[in-house]
């Protein structure tokens, strides 16, 4: 979850506690319905951080930049030229033993995509991988013949591949001969890589250095800045914003607070976002500390591996 602290006129002594109140390593502190029993009790608790859940509509407006490439309609194999007109060979993937590859399975089958480790290849011939696990534990049902969508991340490159399964091997242990992919279509991605987020932030700043503190969702972020949509103005190109956020990396979740100056203001049409009302920021991180741009890389690069087609 993500939290965002509480003011001090949220915590009313003598009453109960509309929501549960968390510190910032999500320690309860006080109850849904627990009463703030004194002046000191309510002391204490904003003295030790007290925090609550930040809840935000997110728009259910369709995301349609699922595809690894944008703009791209047809199936992935019907073209092996970037943009640029370039082509890809498999050797420029640089796939090794235990990378992990993600496994679109037909649309038939389920709609998600999964994880895979690369087992091994035999050029020309096969592509050994592990076979995909769903969110229940259950092993995927694949079949001899069906078309999977493969995508692997290599350096600055994103690319896509389709094959078909040539055999469900179940003993000794379960895995998947494909075959070889010989049409690679693929994308350069930025200096600074970029992936599609919906992380809630607590913003202060901005006009007038406000003290007041604002929810607005991170869209997008890099080792750089983000992308912060709000639902009103936060301030004017150079204002300086303090913001608060959690990223989620290796089954943890990272507190981080950094400051960021406002480098564009997009309106409503130019965000594209005249669904939802909101109003977007790119926001440049000022005087990032060693250790948080250690985690935002990391993250990153994790979303990258895992959720390649959540690059920007």
């Amino acid at each position: 979850m993500s939290l965002i602290l509480a003011k001090s006129d949220e915590i009313v002594v003598g009453k109960p506690s509309p929501c549960p109140l968390y510190d910032h390593e999500h320690n309860l502190l006080l109850d849904q319905g627990e009463v703030v029993r004194d002046i000191q009790h309510r002391d204490t608790l904003l003295a030790n951080g007290a925090c609550h859940e930040l809840s935000w509509e997110v728009p259910d407006d369709v995301d349609n930049g699922d595809s690894l490439f944008v703009g791209e309609e047809e199936s992935i194999d019907q073209s092996g030229d970037d943009k640029t007109g370039k082509r890809f060979t498999f050797d420029d993937m640089k796939l090794k033993a235990e990378d992990r590859l993600q496994l679109e399975p037909p649309a038939q089958l389920a709609r998600e995509r999964f994880l895979v480790k690369v087992i091994g290849f035999l050029r020309g011939a096969s592509l050994l991988v592990t076979t995909p696990v769903a969110a229940n534990g259950l092993r995927l049902q694949l079949l001899e013949g069906e078309t999977v969508v493969m995508r692997s991340f290599s350096g600055q490159n994103a690319f896509g591949f389709a094959c078909t399964i040539e055999r469900v091997i179940k003993n000794p242990y379960e895995y998947l001969h494909l075959s070889f992919p010989d049409n690679i279509q693929g994308i350069v991605i930025r200096k600074a890589p970029r992936v599609k987020t919906r992380i809630i932030a607590a913003v202060q700043g901005g006009k007038g250095g406000a003290a007041e503190q604002i929810s607005a969702l991170i869209s997008d972020i890099s080792a750089n800045g983000v992308s912060l949509d709000a639902k009103r103005t936060l301030g004017d190109k150079g204002d300086i914003l303090n913001l608060a956020f959690r990223v989620h990396l290796h089954n943890i979740d990272a507190y981080m607070s950094v400051k960021g100056v406002i480098r564009a203001v997009l309106s409503s049409d130019a965000a594209d976002a005249a669904k939802s009302g909101l109003i977007r920021h790119g926001i440049e991180f000022k005087e990032l500390q060693p250790n948080d741009s250690v985690v935002l890389q990391s993250m990153i690069y994790q979303q990258m591996i895992e959720n390649p087609h959540k690059l920007v």
